[in-house]
């Protein structure tokens, strides 16, 4: 078993550092490794999960392609310049809302550069709205509906009588705890930009110009409207389906009454929202393709594919060696499960990803469903590693320096709100779960 692990971290190692749809393949070859060395018995693939981001991506990129996106920004652009002096506090709930509404955080990347120039005219330091507002992307998809970590969760608990609504109660006012705590923090993060070396340095040299940036102007404002409206629309009808189990249609079935699957549900509703946004607004089929949304989404699905598929067949595989060597432990302490969950997500960089390949471990050892839900938040961990697109993308856009990766590398911008706000939201699930259930 341990020489098993020592592939599958291999794997998930170099499929890290190739990025892209790199970890998904390298998952195929730890799989190969698996199966045909060790003898090990695949597991099915992840199919529902898997065509669930499917339509969830298709609707949110017909949006973007239809300029509902954009027009989102243009929003938060005109609510960031008038209160830029609270930039620190509302520029995360903004990434958090895009990312809950869209259900990946790659739609912050039309926020940030907004967020950065903002606070630079402003005259504050934009490391400090930046570092917590990626951070606020990534836990907002702990709490988003759609996400494809969030669907990922609902289906393995299915069988536990969770419904969505039940995840919902815990994961939103945890996950806006911590964000709301790491903005707080992140008020005093460095000197003032007045006093930054480094900042100072890019002035006398001339590096800074004084350009006014503006987000793009929407052409088509009442298409761009229509299709966010579909959208939000979509969305509250699966959290609706999704918390009232009577409302999905049901048939007989060998005597009993069977209901819809809530994959099946998403699917639906998903794609046709996307139909209906094509339908409605004219948007560029070509142009969804091929925006920021879709790439991204696809990429997801593709390391779900590799990665999720490997680590359920070593699981399964070696399920009666973990339990015996770690349940007693888990079982005392069930919160270590929350610090596993967080390690694999840094090795992961999917929140999806690490919902699909561990969270049966926590399932098999017999933690709490409940418990599960509260240390949901925890797979947010792959801030700790500066080299995630949107980290890097914030570290871009920040043209005076502030925003950086440390001397030490994990010294860097995002590392002390991410873990404020990661272990504010799952302490804060904890007690919710009490409380609630």
């Amino acid at each position: 078993m341990i020489l098993q692990l020592a592939f599958v971290l291999t794997a998930i190692i170099v499929g890290a550092r190739l990025g892209g749809i790199g970890l998904g393949v390298m998952g195929g070859i730890g799989l190969g490794i698996l199966t045909f060395i060790f003898g090990l018995q695949p597991t099915a693939p992840p199919i529902d999960v898997m065509l669930m981001i499917v339509a969830v991506i298709t609707a949110a990129a017909c949006m973007q392609a239809a300029g509902g996106l954009d027009l989102m920004v243009k929003a938060a652009e005109h609510l960031l310049r008038k209160r830029p002096a609270q930039i620190t506090l509302l520029s995360p709930l903004v990434t958090y809302f895009f990312s809950f509404v869209a259900g990946t955080g790659h739609v912050a990347y039309s926020v940030l550069p907004v967020i950065a120039e903002v606070a630079r005219e402003t005259k504050i330091r934009p490391e400090r709205p930046l570092g917590i507002s990626v951070i606020a992307s990534q836990q907002a998809i702990t709490a988003s509906p759609i996400s494809a970590a969030t669907v990922a969760l609902l289906g393995l608990l299915g069988g536990f009588e969770i419904s969505l609504l039940n995840i919902l109660m815990v994961t939103i006012p945890a996950t806006l705890a911590g964000v709301i705590l790491g903005a707080l923090y992140s008020l005093r993060i460095g000197k003032e930009l007045k006093d930054d070396p480094e900042y100072q340095r890019r002035l006398k040299e001339g590096l800074l110009n004084q350009e006014h940036y503006e987000s793009q102007n929407i052409t088509h404002k009442k298409r761009a409207l229509i299709s966010v409206v579909i959208f939000i629309l979509a969305t509250v009808f699966i959290v609706i389906f999704g918390s009232f189990d009577t409302l999905r249609p049901s048939h007989w079935i060998d005597g009993k009454i069977v209901r819809v699957e809530m994959s099946a549900i998403i699917e639906i509703l998903m794609l046709s929202a996307a139909a209906f946004i094509l339908l409605l607004t004219k948007a560029n089929v070509l142009k969804a393709t091929q925006g920021s949304v879709f790439s991204a989404g696809m990429q997801a699905v593709v390391a779900i594919f590799g990665i999720a598929w490997m680590g359920d067949t070593f699981l399964q595989g070696n399920m009666t060696e973990l339990k015996g060597s770690i349940e007693e432990l888990v079982t005392r302490m069930p919160w270590l499960f929350g610090i596993a969950l967080f390690i694999m997500s840094i090795l992961l960089y999917s929140q999806a990803a690490t919902v699909r390949a561990f969270m049966p471990l926590g399932i098999a050892l017999g933690i709490s469903p409940y418990l599960l839900i509260a240390m949901f938040p925890a797979v947010n961990g792959y801030f700790f590693i500066p080299n995630y697109p949107t980290v890097v993308a914030a570290i871009n856009f920040d043209r005076t320096g502030t925003t950086r990766i440390g001397k030490y590398v994990l010294n860097h911008s995002f590392m002390m709100p991410g873990l404020i706000a990661t272990i504010t939201a799952v302490a804060t699930g904890l007690l919710l779960v009490q409380l609630i259930f």
